[in-house]
């Protein structure tokens, strides 16, 4: 059993990438993380790692849009603290399967992609909000993408599903605010995970051009989105509510800008020096 002065965080999509970078700082912070995925051995991993850090984690397996996986996750985390969580990171997404355009798409994708990005959301929050508002505290952080935010050819429904991420953040936040539940998300854009390796999004290209494209000047690291969520759900961001916070290193501020390959201000004409 948890201590009461331990938070309990429950991370979905919590061994890998963006939501591993965030388990493992939520527990280094201190937390209780109850942790899904659906890769059970990297979900074991990130659990070893943790522990071995001296934290604390508890690995729920499965598939966050089955029903039971989230039945599941509500029972653990509410059995680890006598019916306490004090935070819930909704982590996971994904642009796949993707289609070469909205022409060649199938309502199956649709509907997969619907269950990825946008329903369980619904259902994991559903299931955790009420333990939140019976203690008059708790902060919730999605994960939806600068997609939300911009066009992005290929993946209309993929972006549509997130803008929902943070309309939903934006309006349950009204709803809850004044029973002591803080709900906010991140965009996050160009991040160096398994899922979207730098190696794969720079084939065929000069890595000589990232900062070119990014205004930072690099691409992301789990961490970045890690150290912002710590912080959403920590008491430094009390007032805090309602709002999605682009971790993108400023490609969604240049909106289409690029610095100019001869370092002489900008352009938004890319195939021009």
């Amino acid at each position: 059993m948890v201590s009461t002065e331990q938070r309990v965080s429950v991370v979905s999509g919590g061994a890998l990438g963006i939501g591993g970078g965030i388990s493992r700082r939520l527990a280094a912070a201190g937390d209780l993380v109850v942790l899904n995925d659906i890769d059970d051995e990297a979900a074991d991993a990130a659990r070893s790692e943790i522990e071995g850090q001296g934290g604390r984690c508890i690995v729920v397996p499965g598939d966050i849009t089955d029903p039971t996986v989230v039945d599941r996750v509500r029972e653990t985390a509410l059995d680890a603290a006598d019916g306490r969580v004090d935070v819930l990171v909704n982590n996971v997404g994904d642009f796949r399967p993707a289609s070469k355009t909205f022409l060649h798409s199938k309502p199956e994708q649709w509907q997969r992609l619907y269950e990825l990005n946008l329903e369980h959301v619904f259902h994991l929050t559903y299931a955790l909000l009420p333990s939140m508002v019976d203690r008059g505290r708790g902060a919730i952080v999605n994960v939806s993408t600068v997609e939300a935010y911009r066009g992005i050819p290929g993946h209309a429904v993929y972006s549509a599903y997130n803008a929902g991420v943070s309309a939903f953040t934006k309006s349950l936040a009204i709803e809850v605010g004044r029973l002591g539940v803080r709900v906010n998300a991140i965009a996050p854009d160009l991040m160096d995970t398994p899922q979207t390796s730098a190696a794969a999004m720079l084939r065929g290209r000069d890595a000589d051009l990232v900062p070119l494209w990014v205004p930072m000047g690099r691409f992301g690291k789990a961490e970045d989105c890690a150290a912002v969520v710590e912080f959403l759900a920590s008491d430094d961001a009390a007032f805090v509510t309602g709002q999605t916070l682009p971790v993108d290193g400023g490609t969604l501020a240049a909106s289409g800008w690029y610095a100019r390959t001869n370092g002489k201000g900008w352009t938004n004409m890319p195939d021009q020096p």
